[in-house]
């Protein structure tokens, strides 16, 4: 399955190996994010329910704890990611989400391991979780796309510093 995704490859007389992805292909993955994530977040401020609200209040802050701490706030990012997929309330929108951020780890660690970008992803959460709460849909969903987009600024400085 991992090989059908393009996550890893056979080299000859190495066996698998975990592919690497090219710039133009990290471009197109951060598309589909940034329209995934879009979409969840707009769905999330429609279809919310309190109890899923009440997690993303707590989660964001909670991150506000967590700065300094590059691998818990790694784990948080993703958690937080995690809760507005499920507020959702879409499993073909989480699935496709799932296997878009499978292959986000072709690009290496968290940027949450960057002091710069977690500050800056806490103010991003924070923006996000706002307008869920106030079920302002098109406001959630330019948020997380915005988001989404300065991520990947910030893994194009990382990954191709030339370009």
């Amino acid at each position: 399955r991992l090989e059908s995704e393009g996550l890893l490859r056979v080299e000859p007389r190495l066996g698998l190996v975990v592919a690497s992805i090219s710039r133009a292909a990290m471009l197109e993955l951060y598309v589909m994010r940034e329209v995934l994530e879009g979409t969840a977040a707009r769905l999330c401020a429609l279809q919310a329910t309190d109890v899923d609200r009440m997690e993303l209040d707590e989660l964001v802050k909670r991150e506000q704890k967590l700065q300094g701490d590059p691998a818990a706030l790694a784990r948080h990012n993703r958690l937080f990611h995690e809760a507005v997929h499920r507020g959702a309330h879409n499993r073909y929108l989480e699935k496709s989400l799932a296997a878009v951020n499978d292959t986000m780890y072709l690009l290496g660690p968290s940027q949450m391991l960057l002091s710069e970008r977690a500050r800056l992803a806490r103010t991003e959460h924070a923006e996000v979780f706002k307008h869920i709460q106030k079920r302002d849909a098109d406001a959630a969903e330019a948020a997380a796309r915005a988001h989404i987009r300065s991520a990947q600024r910030q893994r194009l400085k990382q990954l191709f510093p030339e370009a």
